[in-house]
Protein backbone atom coordinates (compact mmCIF):
# COMPACT_ATOMS: atom_id res chain seq x y z
CA UNK A 1 0.00 0.00 0.00
CA UNK A 2 1.81 3.17 -1.10
CA UNK A 3 0.60 6.51 0.40
CA UNK A 4 1.60 9.90 -1.76
CA UNK A 5 1.55 13.03 0.20
CA UNK A 6 1.30 16.20 -1.70
CA UNK A 7 1.62 19.95 -0.51
CA UNK A 8 1.12 22.79 -2.04
CA UNK A 9 2.95 25.18 0.56
CA UNK A 10 5.77 27.24 0.88
CA UNK A 11 8.77 24.67 2.23
CA UNK A 12 8.21 24.01 5.91
CA UNK A 13 5.00 25.90 5.68
CA UNK A 14 1.49 24.63 7.54
CA UNK A 15 0.77 22.53 4.42
CA UNK A 16 3.98 20.52 4.43
CA UNK A 17 3.74 20.38 8.09
CA UNK A 18 -0.46 19.01 8.10
CA UNK A 19 0.70 16.53 5.30
CA UNK A 20 2.98 15.00 7.03
CA UNK A 21 1.07 15.02 10.22
CA UNK A 22 -1.86 12.55 8.06
CA UNK A 23 1.51 10.93 6.41
CA UNK A 24 2.78 9.67 9.79
CA UNK A 25 -0.78 8.03 10.70
CA UNK A 26 -0.66 6.55 7.04
CA UNK A 27 2.66 4.95 8.19
CA UNK A 28 1.03 4.22 11.57
CA UNK A 29 -1.17 2.31 9.57
CA UNK A 30 1.49 -0.12 7.72
CA UNK A 31 1.77 2.66 4.27
CA UNK A 32 4.82 3.39 2.32
CA UNK A 33 4.55 6.71 2.21
CA UNK A 34 6.25 9.61 -0.44
CA UNK A 35 6.42 12.97 0.13
CA UNK A 36 6.38 16.03 -2.79
CA UNK A 37 6.14 19.81 -2.47
CA UNK A 38 4.56 21.16 -5.51
CA UNK A 39 6.40 24.38 -5.95
CA UNK A 40 9.76 22.61 -5.87
CA UNK A 41 8.45 21.35 -9.36
CA UNK A 42 8.22 22.72 -12.86
CA UNK A 43 4.66 22.28 -13.77
CA UNK A 44 3.53 24.37 -16.49
CA UNK A 45 -0.06 25.62 -16.94
CA UNK A 46 -2.25 23.79 -19.78
CA UNK A 47 -2.56 25.59 -22.81
CA UNK A 48 -5.72 23.70 -24.18
CA UNK A 49 -3.75 22.77 -27.00
CA UNK A 50 -5.66 19.25 -27.35
CA UNK A 51 -2.73 17.30 -27.87
CA UNK A 52 -3.56 14.51 -25.14
CA UNK A 53 -7.14 14.24 -26.74
CA UNK A 54 -6.09 13.69 -29.90
CA UNK A 55 -3.54 11.07 -29.79
CA UNK A 56 -5.70 9.66 -26.81
CA UNK A 57 -8.64 9.01 -29.61
CA UNK A 58 -6.41 8.14 -32.37
CA UNK A 59 -4.58 5.25 -30.88
CA UNK A 60 -1.21 6.75 -29.70
CA UNK A 61 -1.30 6.75 -26.39
CA UNK A 62 -1.60 9.52 -23.54
CA UNK A 63 0.53 12.19 -24.29
CA UNK A 64 1.35 15.92 -23.61
CA UNK A 65 2.85 18.53 -25.57
CA UNK A 66 4.46 20.02 -22.52
CA UNK A 67 8.00 19.07 -21.87
CA UNK A 68 8.29 19.93 -17.70
CA UNK A 69 8.03 17.61 -14.37
CA UNK A 70 4.08 17.03 -14.67
CA UNK A 71 4.52 13.42 -15.96
CA UNK A 72 7.21 13.08 -13.43
CA UNK A 73 4.52 13.67 -10.55
CA UNK A 74 1.89 11.59 -12.59
CA UNK A 75 4.02 8.72 -12.59
CA UNK A 76 4.36 9.00 -8.40
CA UNK A 77 0.08 9.52 -8.35
CA UNK A 78 -0.70 6.68 -10.87
CA UNK A 79 1.75 4.31 -8.60
CA UNK A 80 -0.11 5.24 -5.57
CA UNK A 81 -3.23 3.66 -3.99
CA UNK A 82 -3.69 6.81 -2.23
CA UNK A 83 -3.05 10.54 -2.04
CA UNK A 84 -3.01 12.89 0.69
CA UNK A 85 -3.73 17.06 -1.06
CA UNK A 86 -2.54 19.74 1.72
CA UNK A 87 -3.31 23.29 0.22
CA UNK A 88 -3.23 26.73 1.54
CA UNK A 89 -6.65 28.50 0.59
CA UNK A 90 -6.22 31.56 -1.59
CA UNK A 91 -9.02 33.63 -2.37
CA UNK A 92 -11.27 31.18 -1.00
CA UNK A 93 -10.51 27.97 -3.13
CA UNK A 94 -7.20 26.11 -4.04
CA UNK A 95 -3.87 27.66 -4.79
CA UNK A 96 -2.50 27.95 -8.49
CA UNK A 97 -0.02 25.42 -8.12
CA UNK A 98 -3.10 22.84 -7.41
CA UNK A 99 -5.39 23.99 -9.95
CA UNK A 100 -2.27 23.75 -12.35
CA UNK A 101 -2.25 20.14 -11.58
CA UNK A 102 -6.18 19.83 -12.05
CA UNK A 103 -6.07 21.67 -16.00
CA UNK A 104 -3.48 19.69 -17.15
CA UNK A 105 -5.61 16.42 -15.68
CA UNK A 106 -7.83 17.20 -18.12
CA UNK A 107 -9.24 15.37 -20.93
CA UNK A 108 -6.00 13.54 -20.85
CA UNK A 109 -6.89 12.28 -16.96
CA UNK A 110 -10.53 11.40 -18.05
CA UNK A 111 -11.43 7.85 -17.06
CA UNK A 112 -14.43 8.21 -19.83
CA UNK A 113 -11.63 9.15 -22.44
CA UNK A 114 -9.22 6.72 -21.14
CA UNK A 115 -11.89 3.75 -21.30
CA UNK A 116 -12.74 4.55 -25.00
CA UNK A 117 -8.78 4.47 -25.84
CA UNK A 118 -7.79 1.69 -24.14
CA UNK A 119 -10.92 0.57 -26.81
CA UNK A 120 -9.65 1.92 -29.77
CA UNK A 121 -5.95 0.52 -29.19
CA UNK A 122 -7.50 -3.05 -28.96
CA UNK A 123 -9.10 -2.69 -32.21
CA UNK A 124 -6.14 -1.06 -34.22
CA UNK A 125 -3.57 -2.27 -32.74
CA UNK A 126 -2.45 1.17 -31.48
CA UNK A 127 -0.97 2.39 -28.03
CA UNK A 128 -3.01 2.23 -25.38
CA UNK A 129 -2.93 4.72 -22.25
CA UNK A 130 -1.20 4.09 -19.00
CA UNK A 131 -3.54 0.95 -17.65
CA UNK A 132 -2.70 2.81 -14.28
CA UNK A 133 -5.18 5.08 -15.40
CA UNK A 134 -7.97 3.04 -14.87
CA UNK A 135 -7.03 2.16 -11.40
CA UNK A 136 -9.09 3.25 -8.74
CA UNK A 137 -7.88 5.24 -6.29
CA UNK A 138 -8.41 7.05 -3.28
CA UNK A 139 -7.92 10.80 -2.07
CA UNK A 140 -7.97 13.38 0.67
CA UNK A 141 -7.97 17.08 0.69
CA UNK A 142 -6.79 19.06 3.39
CA UNK A 143 -7.40 23.11 2.73
CA UNK A 144 -5.37 25.26 5.58
CA UNK A 145 -6.71 28.78 5.76
CA UNK A 146 -5.97 31.89 7.50
CA UNK A 147 -9.61 33.18 7.92
CA UNK A 148 -13.34 32.25 7.14
CA UNK A 149 -12.70 33.02 3.37
CA UNK A 150 -12.81 29.15 2.34
CA UNK A 151 -15.71 28.67 0.37
CA UNK A 152 -14.50 27.58 -2.79
CA UNK A 153 -11.84 25.11 -1.99
CA UNK A 154 -14.37 21.65 -1.17
CA UNK A 155 -15.63 22.25 -4.69
CA UNK A 156 -12.01 23.33 -6.17
CA UNK A 157 -10.44 20.32 -4.61
CA UNK A 158 -13.42 17.90 -5.41
CA UNK A 159 -13.29 18.68 -9.65
CA UNK A 160 -9.82 17.48 -9.65
CA UNK A 161 -10.61 13.98 -8.50
CA UNK A 162 -13.95 13.37 -10.47
CA UNK A 163 -11.87 13.83 -13.77
CA UNK A 164 -10.41 10.52 -13.16
CA UNK A 165 -13.13 9.19 -10.85
CA UNK A 166 -10.80 8.79 -7.81
CA UNK A 167 -12.54 8.36 -4.63
CA UNK A 168 -13.14 11.23 -2.17
CA UNK A 169 -12.36 9.66 1.62
CA UNK A 170 -11.75 13.30 3.22
CA UNK A 171 -12.25 16.82 1.70
CA UNK A 172 -11.66 18.87 4.96
CA UNK A 173 -11.29 23.04 5.29
CA UNK A 174 -8.96 24.16 8.48
CA UNK A 175 -10.71 28.49 8.62
CA UNK A 176 -8.77 30.30 11.26
CA UNK A 177 -5.62 28.42 11.29
CA UNK A 178 -2.18 30.08 11.09
CA UNK A 179 -1.28 28.47 14.32
CA UNK A 180 -2.59 24.83 12.96
CA UNK A 181 0.59 23.51 13.97
CA UNK A 182 0.36 23.96 18.21
CA UNK A 183 -3.40 23.27 17.53
CA UNK A 184 -4.03 19.83 19.34
CA UNK A 185 -7.72 19.49 18.31
CA UNK A 186 -6.85 20.36 14.38
CA UNK A 187 -3.72 17.95 14.47
CA UNK A 188 -5.41 15.14 15.67
CA UNK A 189 -8.41 15.74 13.04
CA UNK A 190 -5.22 15.85 10.59
CA UNK A 191 -4.12 12.58 11.70
CA UNK A 192 -7.64 11.32 11.59
CA UNK A 193 -7.85 11.96 7.41
CA UNK A 194 -4.13 10.35 7.25
CA UNK A 195 -5.76 7.25 9.02
CA UNK A 196 -8.89 7.34 6.96
CA UNK A 197 -7.37 7.01 3.69
CA UNK A 198 -4.72 4.68 4.69
CA UNK A 199 -7.86 2.45 5.72
CA UNK A 200 -9.48 3.49 2.31
CA UNK A 201 -6.57 1.97 0.37
CA UNK A 202 -6.74 -1.40 1.88
CA UNK A 203 -10.06 -1.86 0.62
CA UNK A 204 -10.50 0.71 -2.16
CA UNK A 205 -13.83 -1.04 -4.14
CA UNK A 206 -15.60 -0.62 -0.41
CA UNK A 207 -14.18 2.29 0.55
CA UNK A 208 -16.19 5.31 1.36
CA UNK A 209 -16.39 9.27 2.39
CA UNK A 210 -15.46 10.14 5.87
CA UNK A 211 -15.93 13.64 5.51
CA UNK A 212 -18.65 16.14 7.04
CA UNK A 213 -21.84 15.05 5.38
CA UNK A 214 -22.33 18.26 2.42
CA UNK A 215 -25.89 19.48 0.76
CA UNK A 216 -25.18 17.25 -2.06
CA UNK A 217 -26.41 13.90 -1.01
CA UNK A 218 -24.28 12.71 -4.13
CA UNK A 219 -21.04 14.41 -3.90
CA UNK A 220 -21.31 16.25 -1.07
CA UNK A 221 -20.46 19.73 -2.40
CA UNK A 222 -21.97 22.52 -0.67
CA UNK A 223 -21.88 25.18 -3.78
CA UNK A 224 -24.65 24.85 -6.05
CA UNK A 225 -25.50 27.10 -9.61
CA UNK A 226 -29.11 28.25 -8.67
CA UNK A 227 -31.82 29.54 -10.92
CA UNK A 228 -33.35 32.84 -10.23
CA UNK A 229 -36.41 32.04 -10.93
CA UNK A 230 -37.07 29.09 -9.41
CA UNK A 231 -36.10 26.27 -7.05
CA UNK A 232 -34.05 24.44 -9.87
CA UNK A 233 -30.05 24.41 -8.87
CA UNK A 234 -27.23 22.34 -10.53
CA UNK A 235 -24.46 20.97 -7.85
CA UNK A 236 -21.01 22.88 -8.85
CA UNK A 237 -19.20 19.60 -8.43
CA UNK A 238 -21.05 16.83 -9.60
CA UNK A 239 -23.19 18.63 -12.27
CA UNK A 240 -26.20 16.83 -10.76
CA UNK A 241 -29.64 18.61 -11.43
CA UNK A 242 -32.84 19.18 -8.95
CA UNK A 243 -34.47 21.28 -6.59
CA UNK A 244 -33.00 23.46 -3.43
CA UNK A 245 -35.84 22.71 -0.49
CA UNK A 246 -36.12 23.90 3.21
CA UNK A 247 -36.97 20.59 4.84
CA UNK A 248 -37.93 20.85 9.22
CA UNK A 249 -35.53 24.23 8.96
CA UNK A 250 -32.86 22.56 6.95
CA UNK A 251 -31.57 22.94 3.28
CA UNK A 252 -32.13 19.70 0.85
CA UNK A 253 -31.25 19.17 -2.52
CA UNK A 254 -33.04 16.29 -3.93
CA UNK A 255 -33.05 15.14 -7.61
CA UNK A 256 -34.83 12.04 -9.69
CA UNK A 257 -32.87 9.27 -9.63
CA UNK A 258 -31.86 8.97 -13.21
CA UNK A 259 -29.99 11.73 -12.97
CA UNK A 260 -26.90 9.76 -11.60
CA UNK A 261 -26.53 8.48 -15.03
CA UNK A 262 -25.68 11.95 -15.53
CA UNK A 263 -23.59 12.42 -12.65
CA UNK A 264 -19.63 14.45 -14.13
CA UNK A 265 -18.35 11.45 -11.53
CA UNK A 266 -19.74 8.47 -13.55
CA UNK A 267 -18.62 6.60 -16.30
CA UNK A 268 -21.79 6.70 -17.77
CA UNK A 269 -22.01 10.75 -17.16
CA UNK A 270 -18.44 10.72 -18.57
CA UNK A 271 -19.73 9.34 -21.67
CA UNK A 272 -22.54 11.31 -22.10
CA UNK A 273 -20.05 14.59 -21.71
CA UNK A 274 -17.20 13.10 -24.93
CA UNK A 275 -20.65 12.71 -27.13
CA UNK A 276 -21.35 16.22 -26.44
CA UNK A 277 -17.74 17.18 -27.07
CA UNK A 278 -17.28 15.14 -29.87
CA UNK A 279 -20.79 17.02 -31.53
CA UNK A 280 -18.52 20.30 -30.33
CA UNK A 281 -15.77 19.58 -32.21
CA UNK A 282 -17.06 18.54 -35.23
CA UNK A 283 -19.27 21.76 -35.66
CA UNK A 284 -16.25 23.97 -34.82
CA UNK A 285 -14.40 22.25 -37.54
CA UNK A 286 -16.85 22.32 -40.11
CA UNK A 287 -17.31 26.29 -38.93
CA UNK A 288 -13.62 27.10 -39.70
CA UNK A 289 -13.89 26.00 -43.05
CA UNK A 290 -16.37 28.34 -43.95
CA UNK A 291 -15.44 31.84 -45.44
CA UNK A 292 -17.77 33.77 -42.96
CA UNK A 293 -15.70 32.33 -40.07
CA UNK A 294 -12.19 33.05 -41.92
CA UNK A 295 -13.14 36.54 -42.53
CA UNK A 296 -14.23 37.31 -38.96
CA UNK A 297 -11.29 36.01 -37.74
CA UNK A 298 -8.87 37.62 -39.70
CA UNK A 299 -10.94 41.08 -38.77
CA UNK A 300 -10.34 39.89 -35.13
CA UNK A 301 -6.34 39.37 -36.22
CA UNK A 302 -5.68 42.54 -38.35
CA UNK A 303 -7.81 44.43 -35.39
CA UNK A 304 -5.01 44.64 -32.60
CA UNK A 305 -1.69 42.39 -31.96
CA UNK A 306 -0.72 41.60 -28.42
CA UNK A 307 2.29 43.41 -26.88
CA UNK A 308 4.82 41.42 -24.96
CA UNK A 309 7.54 42.61 -22.38
CA UNK A 310 11.08 44.00 -24.24
CA UNK A 311 13.77 40.91 -23.29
Amino acid sequence: MKILGISGGRKDSNNDAMCKEALIAAKEMGAEIEFVRLLDLDIKPCTGCTACVNSLMTGKGNMCALKDDFDWLLDKMLDADGIIFANPIFCKGAPSAFLTIRDRFGPRMDRGNNVVATKIAEETGGKAPDPRILKDKVVSYIGIGGSDWVTEFQCDSGIQALTPMWKVINNEVFPWSTAIIVDDEKVSKVHEIGKNLAEAAKDIENASYKGEEGVCPHCHSRNFFLDRESTHAVCCLCGIEGEVKIVEGRVRFEFPEEQLSHAHDTLSGKFIHADDIKKTVETTMNLRKSEEYKKRLENYKNFITSIKPEK
